[in-house]
């Protein structure tokens, strides 16, 4: 049987940090009362010239480098972003032209913060088909530039960023299993409405949450998605080593362990550093954990995301 394993991640974040204190002075907010709602101490901002696709190829560039291999092998980019350069060409176009890449396959994936869950699902596919040797997988979002920074109920949140992943054949198990779910019943609960018509801004342009609902619901299918993932597996929750979940709120995560009986030991989290940079966010916390040395051999790693739609899934890898 063919597997796919993870040979090489990557990451960048913007050189701007924007602190809570910073926001002190832009919004009706404080920083205790930030850290204590959502765990978040800074975020980064990306600069006016940097666009998604500038990010990636950042990112990108750390995670060639890191699996030691030439861009020339890459025979499938697939990006997660809900802050695309353009409407069209994607945004995996871009990048990968801007990686030098002739010819291969390249596409966009839209699940919001589940984006990159969906994407490495996707490209696992491929992988273990046969179809594809080596795929690139993408998270990067700028989402400086569709929040309301007068509304401190979103604007606190966020920040941008972008990660990578790549993956290739293996005769050994590195991902295990991938779990996608949907309810579009949802769709106006985390939205950004707003669309352009003949040239003109209809509708909102900006975030919108309902964020008790978010809160809940994120909560519950959190906890599912990993009991669903470990019995597909013949697993226990105990078997996991790493818990990579979406970085939306330290509230969500540690609600989240709690219920599961997980300890927070056992949970990576970057919230505090990097804000919710959506579909970047589980990637970033993954190749935070695999260069200090945390990740290693052998171990079971659970990535689990849910955004907007709702969209929800996991990964499992046997690193």
């Amino acid at each position: 049987m063919m597997y796919s394993k993870v040979i090489g991640t990557g990451s960048y974040l913007p050189e701007k940090i924007l602190t809570n204190h910073d926001l002190e002075r832009m919004v009706d907010t404080s920083d205790s009362w930030i850290r204590s709602r959502t765990g978040i101490e800074q975020r980064h901002i990306a600069a006016e010239n940097e666009m998604a696709s500038d990010l990636a190829l950042n990112a990108c560039r750390k995670a060639i480098e890191a699996a030691d291999i030439r861009v020339d092998e890459i025979g499938l980019i697939i990006v997660a972003t809900t802050t695309p350069d353009m409407i069209f060409p994607s945004t995996a176009c871009i990048l990968q032209n801007k990686l030098g890449i002739k010819d291969c396959p390249a596409f966009d994936v839209q699940a919001v913060c589940s984006g990159f869950i969906y994407a490495l699902a996707t490209a696992d596919m491929f992988i273990r088909s046969g179809k594809y040797r080596t795929a690139l997988v993408v998270g990067t979002e700028i989402y400086s530039r569709i929040l309301d920074w007068n509304d401190r109920n979103t604007c606190v949140l966020f920040g941008d960023g972008a990660s990578a992943m790549l993956i290739t054949q293996s005769n050994q198990p590195g991902i295990l299993s991938s779990h996608l779910h949907a309810d579009g019943s949802y769709c106006n609960t985390l939205a950004l409405p707003g669309n352009i018509c003949r040239g003109k801004i209809q509708g909102n342009p900006f975030i919108i949450m309902e964020g008790n609902t978010v809160f809940k619901f994120a909560v519950k299918v959190m906890v599912e998605i990993v009991h669903e993932a470990v019995a597909e597996n013949n697993l226990q929750i105990s078997d996991i080593d790493w818990l990579i979940p979406h970085q939306a709120n330290i509230r969500i995560i540690q609600s989240t362990a709690k219920k599961l009986c997980m300890p927070m030991e056992k949970v990576v989290t970057t919230i505090d550093k990097h804000g919710n940079t959506s579909a970047a966010s589980i990637p970033l916390t993954l190749d935070t954990a695999v260069r200090d040395g945390r990740i290693r051999s052998n171990q079971y790693v659970l990535l689990e995301g849910v955004g907007g739609g709702f969209t929800w899934g996991a990964v499992l890898i046997r690193w």
